[in-house]
């Protein structure tokens, strides 16, 4: 469960260590400076007096003492009801008191439950271990009582800032905390790490090996370090509505990172991301919504995953709150004693947000918003929000529940008591519209059950708030959560979750279509709704701040067009493929002895999950199997020497496999869309993506495993107007033929660099091209299932054959034509005859890719029936 994790991360940095303080215990946009050991003098001059050993913390709006003895409350003294400050006696130099009218009791006995609250004049005196600190502690508290004095809110924040980035300018990184001495420091800058509500300012720093952050405060350790070598996943984020933020991942698919950084400059934030793209060999880059959606529609991805893939592309994460992931209600029935998943009847409607799931209600909200000034918005509170988060996880997370409410937990009646309670609600309160949260659809229980036995109060009837009330289908929470999930990933959510994509991740989110789809929220809650930086005034800025922060944001806009329907099952049957024993003893082509299948188990897995796989042909043994990244390649090929192997990502990276020594060596990141086709020639690499263009690299992968990465050269780039799914070289290296999704082939003269030709020849995708061994034509196939010849010296086209399918991959030899076709089949062409001379039944399904040796003697396909076929021309 990601609070779960998120929480669990937390102890590792010792956030929840033995001790009891902690940043929740500050205010809502607080910062905490600095600490010092020292007693604190109860019955000061009475023969009562007792000394109570602790730390005594300075915070910008508050002092918070915490004692040794867990008997003893955590006291936090707010600094805006101080009455004075002052040193305590002339002889006691060691001393300083405080005259207060509102003090705060928390955690006595280590219990979590709400503060107890003390108000009237009260003398408070801390001795310090070292005295000739007091002088000094003094007059920071005196600072920090006048800014919190002050009448504007603004004024305040403004001068709190100030205290802060003189604390950090005074300051700097501790070299001395480097792992190694011959680190060499890239960058460093001021930053904040961001936890769930609370953030902590200090100072991040990026050697060569390792990317640090050092609270100003030594809090929760005095350095949090992570190994570039460990990160698998890095995100620009918007912090605030403001594009500040960075988060880390060292894990390829979890929800929680590892560290969420927000910087003060957008520029530091920038660099320090390029930085360490730079300098991380394994760095893995940012992915696309688009590259996800492929897999999610063939079933690549479970909706759960989806969905987790699409929060995060969307600036949701579990470190931020009022920007936590968001999952949608799909069931709507809570009454029934059995759930039955075939009756449609059974979920909620996906296409409509929760605030138009109730007709009545809904007709109230337009009547309004049709009388509301600009501008204009249906619902007065958000579907995501820190409240309605920690609503659901009060029973795991109370001491964030009492940070953001102010050290109470809310009503008894208002508390998460019954999931059909709060179902109700949404669809009939006035102001509830709240969605789920992924812990919903995992399985961890325990935000369900009240197992730190918390006091969350009584209920009106009497009865107390303990664990979360289950549907009567639900035999229990472990039964609530797996009937969920089954839920989501059934086929009838399967079937519509593009449409409450569509409404929280796409066109539906913003605009006319979000009118149409009654799905209009304040116009704060949006990305670009209000430039903070253009606000003047203080007050109005810390204002806005404050309600966007707790409000609720609206996830970052992934789709700007109808989002896709799921295409195929969620899971696809693999079972072994069945033997080729078509009969070709008259065909030209005929199958060698060598033919064989996926004979391992290890290899039965479909093409689509990124695995670059080494078979012998002696043997019919898979004998390598390398996974690059959670995406699909999309083509590759072995250098000459035949030791290394390159491959192409949909994740837009291209991998350098070393075969001798069995590891990956290298990976140029050089495109910002999915790398569809790679081609060598004369230690230069060609590749084309679904960006737009066809780049020219020159350099040789390094060849010793502990070489430094190459940077490669970019010596020309090739644009064209839409994406380019397929590249083809002449056999000199001088001519690039490439083909685009709508249909165009063009002719490139490499050695200029410019556009030769351009041939509108297909209607749809081109599929594949290549010239001609004397490079005097060049010949492509589409989807319109047309074959077309085109002269290279004048661009025309002067050929065109037509299959009775697409025509997916084809060899040319300069006399024959051998394509493969989508259903499977092999047929060789007579291209002056216009004509199919011989049809081979191939494989069970498409043919994808097809490969000859120089000696045109034999040639080896690849089918979507995960058959690899070695076949023997015969003349």
């Amino acid at each position: 469960m990601a609070f779960t994790r998120k929480r669990q991360r937390e102890q590792q940095l010792q956030l929840y260590s033995r001790e009891r303080f902690s940043l929740l215990l500050l205010n809502l946009e607080e910062y905490y400076f600095e600490q010092h050991t020292a007693h604190h003098i109860q019955h000061k001059g009475s023969q009562k007096e007792r000394k109570i050993r602790g730390s005594l913390k300075i915070c910008s709006k508050s002092v918070i003492f915490e004692p040794d003895a867990i008997s003893q409350p955590i006291i936090k003294i707010p600094l805006r009801d101080c009455i004075k400050i002052g040193k305590h006696g002339e002889n006691e130099a060691n001393r300083h008191f405080a005259k207060y009218v509102t003090v705060y009791f928390i955690k006595e006995h280590n219990i979590v439950a709400p503060y107890k609250i003390e108000r009237g004049t009260m003398e408070y005196v801390f001795e310090l271990d070292v005295s000739g600190k007091v002088e000094d502690v003094v007059e920071t508290l005196l600072q920090l009582h006048r800014a919190s004095c002050l009448d504007k809110l603004g004024d305040q924040t403004a001068m709190i800032t100030a205290i802060l980035q003189s604390r950090l300018a005074r300051t700097s990184f501790d070299k001395n905390r480097f792992q190694s001495v011959s680190e060499k420091l890239h960058m460093e800058c001021k930053a904040e790490m961001v936890t769930p509500l609370v953030t902590n300012p200090g100072h991040a720093c990026v050697t060569d090996t390792t990317l640090y952050f050092q609270p100003l405060n030594g809090y929760p350790k005095p350095v949090v370090q992570i190994m570039l070598q460990d990160i698998r996943r890095i995100y620009k984020r918007r912090h605030g509505l403001m594009p500040l933020g960075l988060e880390v991942f060292c894990t390829e698919d979890d929800l929680c990172s590892d560290i969420y950084l927000k910087f003060y400059e957008r520029q530091d934030r920038d660099d320090l991301y390029f930085y360490i793209a730079t300098y991380l060999e394994h760095h893995v880059p940012e992915r696309t919504a688009e590259g996800y959606t492929l897999q999610w529609q063939r079933g690549l991805l479970s909706n759960y995953q989806y969905l987790l893939h699409l929060n995060s592309l969307a600036d949701r994460s579990c470190s931020d709150l009022s920007q936590y992931p968001v999952f949608p209600w799909v069931i709507g029935d809570y009454s029934s004693s059995e759930l039955d998943l075939s009756n449609p009847e059974t979920f909620r409607d996906l296409s409509k947000p929760v605030g138009a799931l109730n007709q009545e209600r809904l007709e109230r909200l337009l009547t309004r918003y049709q009388e509301m000034p600009e501008p204009r918005f249906m619902y007065g509170s958000h579907y995501s929000s820190p409240g309605y988060v920690l609503f659901y996880l009060v029973r795991i997370a109370p001491e964030y529940m009492l940070c953001l409410q102010n050290g109470r937990f809310d009503n008894a009646d208002r508390m998460f008591n019954s999931i059909a309670e709060t179902w109700k609600n949404c669809l009939d309160g006035a102001t509830d519209f709240k969605e789920l949260i992924p812990e919903f659809y995992g399985d961890d229980v325990s935000f369900l059950v009240n197992s730190l036995k918390l006091d969350l109060g009584k209920r009106q009837g009497g009865q107390l708030v303990n664990d979360v009330e289950l549907p009567p289908w639900a035999r229990s929470p472990e039964d609530f959560l797996q009937k969920s999930r089954a839920a989501l990933e059934s086929e009838h959510v399967s079937e519509h979750l593009h449409e409450w994509i569509d409404l929280v991740f796409g066109y539906k989110q913003q605009g006319r279509d979000a009118v149409g789809a009654h799905n209009v929220f304040h116009p704060l809650t949006y990305e670009g709704g209000v430039d903070l930086n253009s606000i003047e005034d203080p007050d109005e800025k810390v204002a806005m701040l404050t309600q966007i922060l707790e409000f609720g944001q609206t996830p970052r806009q992934l789709f700007v067009t109808p989002h896709p329907r799921r295409i195929t099952p969620k899971f696809k049957s693999l079972s072994q493929p069945s033997s080729y024993n078509a009969s070709t003893a008259d065909s030209p082509v005929s199958p060698g002895e060598e033919s064989f299948e996926d004979l391992t188990e290890e290899s039965r897995t479909l093409a689509w999950n990124s695995t670059l796989k080494m078979f012998s042909k002696e043997s019919r043994m898979l004998q390598r199997s390398i996974s690059f990244s959670n995406m699909a390649l999309s083509s590759c090929l072995l250098l000459p020497g035949d030791a290394t192997v390159i491959s192409s990502s949909w994740d837009n990276n291209i991998y350098f496999y070393s075969i001798a020594f069995g590891r990956r060596q290298d990976t140029l990141m050089g495109h910002d869309d999915a790398v569809s086709k790679i081609c060598w020639h004369d230690n230069r690499l060609y590749s084309a993506s679904w960006d737009s263009t066809v780049k020219v690299w020159s350099g040789v992968p390094a060849e010793m495993p502990c070489a430094r990465k190459q940077h490669f050269e970019l010596l020309a780039e090739l644009e064209h107007d839409v994406s380019v799914d397929t590249i083809s070289l002449n056999a000199a290296g001088t001519l690039l033929a490439s083909g685009t999704k709508e249909g165009t082939v063009t002719i490139w003269d490499l050695t200029t660099a410019t556009l030769l030709h351009q041939i509108p020849c297909h209607e749809g995708t081109v599929g594949d091209s290549a010239f001609s061994p004397d490079s005097r034509h060049v010949l492509s196939t589409g989807a319109d299932s047309h074959l077309n010849v085109i002269d290279v010296q004048t661009g025309m086209l002067i050929s065109s054959l037509t299959a009775d399918e697409p025509q997916r991959c084809f060899l040319w030899d300069g006399n024959s034509v051998v394509s493969g076709s989508q259903s499977g089949e092999l047929l060789v062409w007579d291209l002056l005859g216009g004509r199919v001379s011989k049809r081979i039944q191939g494989h069970a399904g498409a043919v994808t890719c097809m490969w000859m040796n120089e000696q045109c003697s034999n040639v080896i396909t690849g089918g979507e029936d995960r058959q690899i076929m070695f076949w023997k021309l015969q003349y």
